[in-house]
């Protein structure tokens, strides 16, 4: 059934100000020193990679995936970018996309994008970045030890943003703790495992096709265009095949659905393409296709000018 892609992020009335302005608070000052941290260690090859694979996981988290119990789920992409890239650029890369969501698509709050932004690019990429380097060093660099890890960071970024949801949920007093917290990370557990596969495919695929792309190296990628122009491809065609998209709730939007309390959520005050679906276009699955592919571009071009100016400072000469 064709259906357009359902909200993904906390929006605005879920949380209290004062929470909502807290995290704005934290995730000013982490994004503030990721951009410095990737101002010092940005290297040639991060600066195509960053804007495709922030198109990407654009297009990607508009495919929502069927989970158990009428539940979808979706991919959030911080562990592939965390594995690729390292954990700096991994955080601007989803600040740049759930900024672009929340902005164009109205998708989360404005108030609360601080705490989407802390939630799925700060913490999901912090726990990707842990999980991941841990595996690895117990495998002692094998390919199998790679995949294993890449399951389990990303499974583990997804359950343990899902309680800082829910802990956020709880010090807003939305939803008591004892039950924001233990339900969301169940329903995520699950949802997890999607994220893992996701994840583990990519890296396969890249690392048979590309292995040099998943090299920590300051080193130009051979190819450059060519990468840019796949990766747009691959971003495009996410986008074009969008409205196959779950239609059941994501595990938040389930979650506030069980307990009631999705009449507490405020409407943006900005409509530019609210809902991926672009005005103008009668075609409901058009619509979304087109926004999709709106998106993919805008994101991309965000990215990638962010990841081209930092590089440009790096090199500028000191007088």
């Amino acid at each position: 059934m064709l259906a357009s892609p359902v909200p993904m992020h906390i929006p605005d009335g879920f949380l209290t100000a004062l929470v909502a302005l807290a995290f704005w608070a934290a995730t000013a000052v982490v994004v503030t020193y990721a951009l410095k941290r990737v101002n010092a260690d940005l290297g040639e090859r991060q600066v195509p990679l960053m804007g495709v694979l922030a198109a990407c996981i654009f297009a990607g988290q508009m495919l929502n995936f069927n989970v158990a119990a009428g539940t979808s789920g979706h991919l959030v992409g911080a562990a592939l970018a965390t594995i690729m890239l390292g954990p700096w650029a991994s955080i601007l890369i989803m600040t740049c996309v759930i900024a672009v969501q929340g902005l164009i698509f109205q998708d989360g709050g404005l108030l609360a994008m601080g705490a989407n932004i802390f939630n799925m690019g700060i913490v999901a990429t912090a726990v990707a970045y842990a999980v991941f380097r841990f595996v690895m060093r117990l495998a002692g660099g094998r390919a199998a030890g790679q995949s294993v890890g890449a399951f389990i960071a990303a499974w583990a970024s997804i359950v343990v943003t899902a309680l800082a949801v829910g802990l956020q949920l709880a010090i807003s007093g939305t939803s008591p703790a004892n039950l924001a917290i233990p339900t969301m990370a169940s329903v995520h557990m699950l949802i997890g495992v999607g994220e893992g596969l996701i994840t583990v495919g990519a890296l396969s695929f890249l690392r048979a096709t590309r292995r040099d792309l998943l090299e920590q190296s300051a080193a130009p990628v051979k190819g450059g265009r060519g990468i840019l122009a796949a990766g747009l491809l691959v971003a495009l065609l996410l986008a074009v095949v969008s409205p196959l998209a779950s239609a059941d709730p994501d595990g938040l939007e389930w979650f506030a659905q069980q307990q009631r309390f999705t009449g507490l959520e405020a409407k943006s005050p900005i409509h530019i393409i609210p809902d991926y679906k672009l005005p103008g276009i009668g075609n409901e699955a058009a619509a979304t296709i087109v926004s999709g592919i709106v998106g993919a571009v805008i994101v991309f071009g965000v990215a990638g000018v962010t990841a081209y100016t930092r590089r440009s400072r790096k090199k500028a000469p000191v007088h």
